[in-house]
């Protein structure tokens, strides 16, 4: 229970800080909006392109885990998968502070969570965060990100999301390893103190899910 409060009030304080406290919005985020959108992405400094896209990474490792956690849970995993992609980890909260913790998996992999259950899916996803990573440190303007997290709405709340992300991942993260047969405190600190990191080598390094005959609970999915 302390710790669905807690998610309550991280989410909720979150909302109110966009809100409220963040930098003002800025007429320029529609132009960066535009470019993003149409893939003209020369005219943007490489750390926020690498940014806006690893909080799309961040959101296919969360759904590494999520749509098999939704499998045991009363309540389905997509609606709040579907929200996360247009609002952030804002639409991902609520999914983490009403779920039950739950160490099984039942039933059949469909082919939706067999890929994302795959190593190869894992492999992916370092590898595109290898190539974001780098491409924000060799060529990205730090001095004008600094600027923009200071003075723009969008930059300062995308930039807390991506913290947030990482912050949240261990609230998933003990049940899949439980459901996986990989219980290891050791493992589960260095996964979950390494951000982003720890999150996308644990997806590449966790044993597949194993399947039963029978099903105990909904599929999240259906």
């Amino acid at each position: 229970m302390t710790i669905k409060i807690a998610l309550w009030l991280i989410w909720i304080g979150f909302i109110g800080y966009i809100l409220f406290l963040s930098p003002p919005s800025q007429p320029s985020t529609v132009k960066l909006l535009k470019n993003l959108f149409t893939g003209n992405w020369l005219e943007i400094n490489p750390i926020i392109l690498s940014l806006f896209s690893l909080i799309g990474i961040w959101i296919q490792i969360y759904s590494c885990l999520i749509f098999a956690d939704g499998r045991m849970q009363k309540i389905p995993a997509w609606p709040f998968v579907l929200a996360s992609t247009a609002t952030g980890v804002i639409g991902l909260i609520p999914y983490l502070a009403l779920r039950e913790s739950n160490q099984e998996f039942s039933g059949k992999k469909d082919a939706f969570l067999k890929l994302l259950d795959s190593r190869w899916t894992g492999v992916g996803l370092a590898l595109s965060t290898v190539v974001l990573l780098g491409y924000a440190l060799l060529f990205g303007n730090w001095g004008e990100f600094f600027y923009q997290f200071q003075t723009s709405r969008f930059i300062n709340g995308m930039t807390w999301a991506f913290c947030l992300f990482g912050l949240l991942f261990p609230t998933l993260l003990g049940d899949d390893m439980a459901r996986r047969g990989f219980q290891n405190s050791l493992l589960f600190w260095t996964f979950s103190l390494l951000p982003l990191i720890g999150s996308v080598a644990y997806i590449c390094l966790r044993p597949p899910l194993e399947e039963t005959s029978a099903k105990t609970a909904p599929e999240a999915f259906a």
